[in-house]
């Protein structure tokens, strides 16, 4: 994964996932997905969308992006609800992946400095501060 995603960042000059969605023709929209859903990832007819939804933080569309890109880079051709509805098969372990993805993403080039808390660190980042748990993945 750390690979994958530093070609991204060399390639493209950027570790911005919307930048980066649009520059590997990944549709971004941004509707009321109501108060389950943070985003979704789809393909539809060799096209590829995020859809982020629009009452969240900024701080939130920027990790649901990462998030979806995530999806894009490390799931192709993985369904999600195919997945749940017809093999019963948990999306957990696909969700923690994109999950990484999304925090190695949004940090790359950056560290807490010392005796700085990851409260502050991500803050200092951008991302929400809700996502600590992800940082001993």
């Amino acid at each position: 994964m750390d690979k994958l995603i530093n070609k991204l960042i060399h390639k493209y000059k950027t570790n911005c996932p919307f930048e980066l969605s649009k520059a590997l023709g990944i549709h971004i929209r941004f509707i009321n997905l109501g108060t389950g859903t943070k985003g979704l990832y789809y393909r539809k007819l060799r096209r590829r969308f995020i859809v982020i939804h629009n009452e969240l933080p900024l701080e939130w569309q920027r990790f649901v992006c990462a998030h979806e890109l995530g999806h894009d880079r490390l799931h192709k051709g993985v369904n999600r609800f195919f997945l749940e509805e017809k093999s019963y098969f948990s999306p957990g372990k696909l969700e923690r992946q994109a999950n990484v993805f999304a925090l190695k993403l949004l940090s790359a080039g950056t560290s807490p400095d010392p005796d700085e808390s990851w409260h502050s660190y991500y803050l200092r980042i951008g991302l929400p501060h809700e996502v600590h748990f992800l940082q001993d993945d």
